[in-house]
């Protein structure tokens, strides 16, 4: 910080001005000042800055000291840190700057008064360079083989960072942390291994360098450290399994185990369908209209993650064609028809036994072959021991052979049900 050229210049000027009987001190101070217009700056050498200690490394406690030539006491003292003002002390007490960092480095000075002297101007210091020099750089963390590897593979976490040549003799030690937790703690080894890993040691790691002393700490960036595991064998599901054209159906394929993210793809006859991504797993479906029988075939789907694909067992979809399902659909109907058709006639045959039976009884003799039977007039007038009645043997006979149940009907109608069977045995035998 001293500048010999100039202090030379200056000691040349007040030397030729020197008077005998003034103090040295006094002599100093009034010929420095009237040397300045000389070229020479003395307020640059009348005061010193010191920094301690003289080479300053992270964690040591960093002091500043202004002191005047030859030890003269300074009063009114201020501090200033690249032209800044930084602190005042009226009695010139040492600047504590605290534990240093690289932040603490950068160009100090200081101004003062030297007491006992006429003269009150401020000297200045000129300008002292403070570095501070690092213990070691931040450390970085790597994981060997990779940071990302498959359930049950060995990984190796290191802290890597070098000493300065200054600190070499002294030891660091090392500690390694997972999402806010301590996994190894203040250890001469670097290394943190893990034999098997699994699933739940993914996440977020870094590591922590100090030296023994303690005097400074520095911590790595994170690593992201990812264990995925395999997926397994997908299971493709069809809702529904047969059905028509103009019918939707629905594709869930679902992989049980795997690290997501997880891309599911669904395939018929080995074409790809379409893609899916499950973000956080779980299971995938694929929604369509079937829209010709075309559609049908062998469904498959396949799941796959960063580390394995899978490939589901293959299912099988079928199409019916339309033409083919319409004759079951028209065969429903016959049986409603057929009871329709029955029930017409046996209402036309309730109004043709209305018909003719009044007609009977008023004229026994207009029915050919017609004859009293013993019990007449105490049940049904309509006895069956022979063919007497063709109106109402023909009528009975045709409903026969559509159905004896219609004949049953019948006969109900006309107030006969206990005579039923023997009459169907009677149509049995005129078969």
């Amino acid at each position: 910080m001293t500048d010999l050229a100039s202090w030379a210049a200056l000691s040349k000027c007040i030397a030729k001005q020197t008077q005998r009987g003034t103090s040295p001190m006094a002599q100093w101070l009034r010929l420095s000042f009237h040397c300045r217009g000389q070229g020479s700056h003395p307020w640059s050498f009348w005061l010193s800055l010191q920094a301690q200690p003289h080479l300053v490394f992270e964690g040591d406690i960093l002091i500043l000291r202004c002191r005047g030539r030859k030890n003269a006491e300074l009063s009114q003292v201020t501090y200033y840190r690249d032209g800044k003002f930084l602190h005042f002390s009226k009695n010139n007490r040492p600047l504590f700057l605290g534990t240093a960092t690289a932040n603490s480095s950068g160009h100090y000075n200081c101004t003062g008064r030297v007491k006992y002297t006429r003269n009150m101007d401020s000297w200045d210091s000129g300008t002292a360079t403070v570095q501070v020099q690092e213990w070691f750089p931040p450390p970085v963390l790597t994981a060997l083989p990779s940071h990302e590897l498959c359930e049950g593979k060995p990984v190796t976490l290191r802290c890597q960072t070098k000493p300065h040549s200054q600190t070499l003799a002294w030891r660091l030690l090392f500690s390694f942390h997972k999402d806010g937790r301590t996994l190894q703690n203040r250890s001469p080894r670097p290394e943190l291994r893990i034999p098997a890993a699994k699933e739940g040691d993914s996440g977020l790691y870094w590591c922590k360098a100090s030296p023994e002393g303690g005097r400074v700490q520095k911590r790595s960036p994170q690593l992201e450290l990812r264990v995925w595991t395999p997926v397994s064998r997908p299971l493709l599901t069809l809702r529904p399994t047969s059905l028509v054209v103009g019918d939707e159906v629905e594709l869930l394929c679902e992989a049980q185990r795997g690290s997501p993210p997880i891309l599911y793809s669904f395939h018929l006859n080995g074409d790809i369908l379409r893609n899916h991504v499950a973000p956080h797993g779980g299971p995938a479906s694929c929604l369509f209209r079937v829209m010709s029988q075309q559609d049908a075939g062998s469904y498959s789907c396949e799941a796959g993650n960063r580390v394995s694909r899978e490939t589901s067992e293959p299912e099988t979809l079928s199409v019916d064609d339309p033409q083919v399902l319409s004759a079951p659909t028209s065969r429903n109907w016959l049986v409603p028809g057929l009871l329709a058709s029955l029930l017409a006639m046996m209402v036309i045959a309730a109004v043709l036994m209305g018909y003719f039976r009044p007609w009977r009884k008023n004229d026994p003799s207009s029915i050919p072959g017609s004859g009293r039977s013993p019990g007449e007039g105490k049940g049904c007038p309509l006895q069956y021991s022979g063919l007497e009645n063709s109106m109402d043997f023909l009528l009975s006979l045709h409903l026969h052979k559509t159905s004896f149940r219609a004949w049953k009907l019948y006969m109900i109608c006309k107030g006969k049900v206990d005579s039923a069977p023997s009459a169907q045995s009677a149509l049995e035998g005129a078969q």
